[in-house]
């Protein structure tokens, strides 16, 4: 984990205050702690001090990414990573249903592949 100090001085394009209105938006999810929990870290300030784990700091670089590479406004950054979570959350659920038909027994696991494969009722 790192601070806020320490991610702004990772990425160039990136300053504080901005840091600041995409934890507003929840664009990033710091860890947040009391001040005394972390008292050498000088370079914070208020009640509280966040916390970026190597999620948070790979969030920090798609967003620089995409700001750079797209050029779009902050409205539109917002409904594209609205999209990314949503895609990033089915990849996870499909993982997840994987998983369970991968440990019914073999005739279930068939039974599923055929009506996967099949153009049967409710098929488009």
């Amino acid at each position: 984990m790192i601070g806020a100090a320490e991610l702004v001085r990772r990425f160039a394009e990136l300053d504080r205050a901005e840091l600041a209105r995409w934890i507003e938006r929840r664009w990033i999810v710091p860890e947040a702690r009391p001040v005394e929990d972390n008292a050498e870290d000088e370079a914070e300030s208020g009640a509280e001090i966040w916390l970026f784990h190597e999620v948070d700091i790979a969030r920090v670089e798609l967003i620089l990414d995409i700001r750079r590479e797209f050029t779009v406004d902050e409205e539109t950054l917002s409904l594209v990573l609205g999209l990314l979570d949503q895609i990033y959350s089915l990849r996870r659920q499909m993982r997840l249903l994987c998983g369970a038909i991968e440990s019914q027994p073999g005739e279930i696991r068939d039974a599923i592949r055929r009506a996967l494969s099949s153009d049967g009722p409710g098929r488009r």
